[in-house]
């Protein structure tokens, strides 16, 4: 992988990591079309770290309390009906669906999972569930009415982001507007529930790429550090965005947006412009 191609994947991913509309998709989709094939699941995973950084930078505060207040519970200091330690609890408990899946499902996801075929059918697929949930949601929810069955299914709609082309927040974020949530409060649930699983997800692919030499593990350091710093930075500036498009707008650009990128994609695919399968591990 080149500088040039790091750097704009690094872009990709920075831009659409918190947007519902799938970085890991585009990641695909652009490593099609700069003709490095499929970066692959490793690099995603490590410079997924970047943006995931980017999310502790900008709800430092808050994640600091939840963890002061869950380990307060643990040792009686703290009531455990404290709504930070419960959210604590929520962000373990919704954690559990994707690590457990993430390891059964390791091989589908560095091969099958990439097919462009269904990245294109769950970009529209998906896309048009938010639009429906984002509609549909009561609006009435926030995240101090939070309880164990909801960060379970959290949990789930979040494990479903392993498939590429449902993207990890759009999952939450639409689970969240059909159990009623308000959209600030499934869109900050949705990035607090993610930083176990995408800084877990991303140091076990880099315990992997400096420990093994298979192809499937290959990084090219240089250019994939460059990537996750980049994608750090943009990342910021993209939650930042979202966080305040979300107090007065809905998701349905996203939703079009979504549904348009699919439909090119199966066009592509279709007049065999790009390869389905090409690169993928």
């Amino acid at each position: 992988m080149s500088w040039f191609d790091a750097i704009v994947l690094a872009i990709v991913q920075g831009l659409t990591e918190f947007l519902p509309i799938s970085s890991s998709a585009h990641i695909r989709i652009f490593g099609e079309l700069l003709g490095i094939s499929d970066p692959g699941a490793t690099f995603t995973a490590i410079i997924q770290i970047g943006t995931e950084l980017a999310v502790l930078v900008f709800f430092w505060n808050d994640i600091v309390r939840i963890i002061k207040q869950w380990i307060g519970s643990l040792r009686g200091k703290v009531p455990k009906s404290d709504p930070d330690a419960r959210m604590g609890w929520f962000i373990i408990i919704g954690s559990v669906p994707i690590v457990v899946l993430g390891v059964l499902l390791q091989d589908v996801i560095r091969s099958q999972f990439r097919s462009l075929w269904i990245i294109a059918t769950t970009l529209i697929v998906f896309g048009i569930i938010l639009g429906i949930a984002d509609v549909i949601g009561r609006r009435e929810k926030t995240l101090d009415k939070l309880n164990a069955k909801d960060g379970i299914l959290y949990g789930f709609a979040q494990a479903l982001s392993l498939i590429p082309g449902v993207s990890r927040s759009g999952g939450t974020i639409t689970a969240g507007r059909l159990m009623g949530y308000d959209r600030p409060s499934a869109a900050r649930y949705s990035f607090l529930l993610a930083v176990p699983a995408v800084l877990g997800s991303g140091g076990y692919e880099l315990y992997n790429a400096l420990t093994e030499s298979s192809d499937a593990t290959a990084v090219a350091w240089g250019p994939t550090i460059l990537a996750t710093i980049l994608s750090f930075v943009i990342g910021w500036v993209v939650i930042k965005f979202l966080m305040k498009w979300v107090e007065t707008r809905s998701f349905m650009p996203f939703v079009i947006y979504r549904i348009a990128l699919g439909t090119v994609l199966f066009v592509l695919l279709a007049f065999g412009v790009i390869d389905p399968l090409s690169g993928a591990a």
